[in-house]
């Protein structure tokens, strides 16, 4: 693909300059933003960048919420050809200074005071920041920091800059190639430093076009922009696909009104990791709990029907005459307004990527009438490796390889794909660089997986983390954690887990308690609590939990090759898993390496039969505070169930 994304930014305004682009809700009013208008905006603000010295190569940071005026600075940026560089807004200030410092960044355009104070403390380390612009002047109005403005003011230099220069920034445009560097996306960094991921106009684009084609995208999609624009799961949907295809993006007004502009918006395209949907079924189920009999005998009759009967319609399989009435009842009782209360009455295509998500969770969304469907991807790919098509959803793939991708399987099982979005490099990191991309194109995803019979891609685990069990009834089978830990998380009442068991004879398990969903569940039986730490150790949440594990053990034991990971011992965690305090990423992926250091004590008591055991733990508050936080943790063995064979016809 011979553009860029200015270049289709300036053909959408061309071909549609009323029609809106972009939409962000203020004051609980929703204010549209044309294409022409964007034009106009991204021009000034180019401008204004010149004029303040960014030059062609220079990296500029972005940090902030999805806001209009951060996605034409982004725009701003690349016609400019340089390079943005979406950080996370809810990093503290501490995880900036490696990638400002990497990739030498001297301009930055956040949201507001928030991410001005901390680039204001980064600043401290990297005096080579020189220049911050702020979109919402709450807060700062008596600011007096050097180099600090707003983004109006960029604006208004812009302007000046324009009359002054013209025919500027059209030749900057035009100098553009499909071939330039794009932008650059800081990989999580489980382990070590993050990596700075370098993109194309033509790598990004291409995915974002092989996804549009795949799904029958058009411009009068509406698309709802509420995850971090750092990852780039959101940023492939919310920026790259926006202009390949000139849908209408919506940012909510603040994380705590997106389920309500989320209804008032009905996106027609959705994407969310598991955790999100997982949320929302466990909102769902509170609120179902807490109705009237009558209700919650309606709610679970229907629900029946549709997992009987939802999937073979959604799948375009024959369904019985009576089925169909049956269904249609419980669509006009049940499903339409649930699917109304979620915000996707009007979703046509929904997508959840990021982790694997539970079976039932799945088969859920699609037996109320959503089509939602997995893909597998990652930065470094640029997100579109393989998609569900419509009638082929299942739980246990993530789909088939979409245009322009190849896949193949190295003989430690990992994936390796080739694909026309493929990262340029690792920036300034040659030796990652070549771990992961061979000379011949194939990129080593390090996960561990197989394509089945209809030649579906099936991902089992990261390679690093599949492991065997070692010593007594089960040595040498194989032990995938994350299997295991995503069969827990299904349960409304388990927010997280991490599983133990490589080179060990058994399998043990941390939990991390739902705090909403086990907290409501306490209070419907009176049972008093002071907080998170009190909750997870009272001996009635221990066994609502204990229950949990035991069923997963009994799902586990009817697969021949998992039945030996059965979970023998677990624990409920004193204090909810944070980024903050290093043991997630900021996409919520666990580090299983340094939880498992930071929590030796209590892994060691798990696994030498211990009954409890003391732990007192560092963490901080949202505020930036440090404190600890110290309770004795209750150890309890799970019932486990003998492997079920499979019976020869």
């Amino acid at each position: 693909m011979q553009t860029t994304f200015v270049q289709l930014m300036l053909d959408h305004a061309a071909k549609r300059p009323q029609a809106a682009a972009l939409r962000e809700k203020e004051y609980g009013i929703w204010q549209t933003t044309t294409w022409s208008e964007l034009a106009q905006e991204v021009r000034a603000m180019a401008c204004g960048l010149a004029a303040a010295g960014l030059q062609r190569g220079d990296h500029m940071v972005v940090v902030g919420d999805n806001r209009p005026r951060l996605s034409a600075a982004m725009l701003a940026a690349q016609a400019l050809g340089a390079v943005p560089v979406p950080l996370y807004q809810d990093a503290p200030a501490g995880d900036y200074v490696f990638p400002i410092t990497n990739a030498e960044v001297r301009f930055a355009v956040v949201e507001d005071q928030e991410q001005v104070d901390k680039m204001l403390e980064v600043r401290e380390q990297v005096p080579a920041l020189a220049r911050i612009w702020f979109d919402d002047d709450r807060g700062l109005r008596k600011y007096q920091e050097a180099g600090l403005e707003a983004v109006d003011a960029l604006l208004e230099a812009g302007r000046a800059f324009d009359q002054a220069h013209p025919g500027f920034y059209e030749a900057e445009v035009a100098k553009g190639q499909a071939s330039d560097v794009a932008a650059m996306f800081f990989t999580s960094g489980t382990t070590g430093n993050p990596k700075g991921v370098v993109h194309t106009h033509s790598s990004l684009l291409d995915r974002a076009s092989a996804g549009k084609n795949f799904d029958k995208l058009t411009e009068q999609e509406e698309v709802l922009a509420y995850l971090p624009p750092a990852w780039i799961g959101q940023n492939i949907f919310s920026y790259g696909q926006w202009l390949a295809c000139g849908y209408i993006v919506n940012c909510p007004e603040s994380a705590a009104t997106v389920n309500i502009d989320l209804k008032e918006i009905g996106p027609t395209y959705y994407f969310a990791p598991p955790r999100i949907f997982e949320g929302m079924l466990t909102t769902v189920m509170i609120r179902m709990e807490d109705a009237s009999p009558i209700k919650r005998k309606l709610f679970h009759h229907f629900m029946a029907v549709a997992k009987r009967v939802g999937p073979a319609l959604m799948d375009g399989k024959p369904v019985g005459l009576m089925d169909k009435l049956n269904y249609a009842l419980g669509n006009f009782f049940i499903y339409g307004p649930l699917r109304n209360t979620l915000g996707m009455s009007r979703v046509r295509v929904a997508y959840t990527a990021g982790e694997a998500i539970g079976p039932d969770l799945f088969t859920f969304y699609r037996s109320i009438g959503i089509n939602l469907k997995q893909l597998y991807g990652s930065t470094e790919t640029a997100v579109f490796v393989c998609l569900q098509p419509d009638h082929e959803a299942r739980a246990d793939t993530v789909g088939v390889p979409c245009d322009g991708v190849e896949i193949k399987l190295s003989e430690s099982g990992e994936v390796l794909v080739k694909s026309p979005g493929l990262l340029k490099e690792y920036y300034k990191n040659p030796a990652a660089t070549a771990e992961v991309l061979t000379a011949d194109g194939w990129y080593h995803t390090s996960d561990a997986g197989f394509i089945d019979a209809e030649g579906h891609l099936k991902i089992i685990d990261r390679v690093k983390d599949v492991g065997r069990l070692a010593g007594g009834a089960n040595d040498g089978a194989m032990f995938a954690p994350k299997y295991v830990e995503n069969k827990l998380k299904f349960f409304p009442h388990i927010k997280e887990a991490v599983a133990f068991g490589d080179k060990r004879e058994k399998v043990c398990a941390f939990i991390n308690i739902d705090f909403e969903a086990a907290g409501n569940w306490a209070e419907r039986r009176n049972l008093p609590y002071a907080g998170y730490t009190d909750l997870a150790a009272k001996p009635e949440v221990l066994s609502l939990i204990k229950d949990c594990v035991e069923q997963v053990n009994a799902d586990l034991a009817r697969d021949e090759l998992l039945a030996g990971t059965q979970i023998h011992r677990f624990l409920v965690l004193h204090k909810e898993l944070d980024a903050d305090d290093g043991e997630m990423t900021r996409t919520r992926k666990v580090k299983r390496g340094f939880i498992n250091d930071k929590y030796q004590v209590l892994v060691d008591a798990m696994y030498s039969g211990k009954s409890e055991q003391f732990i007192e733990t560092a963490v901080k508050f949202e505020d930036g505070r440090s404190g600890s936080v110290s309770a004795t943790l209750k150890i309890m063995d799970a019932k486990t169930f003998p492997a079920q064979t499979k019976k020869v016809a």
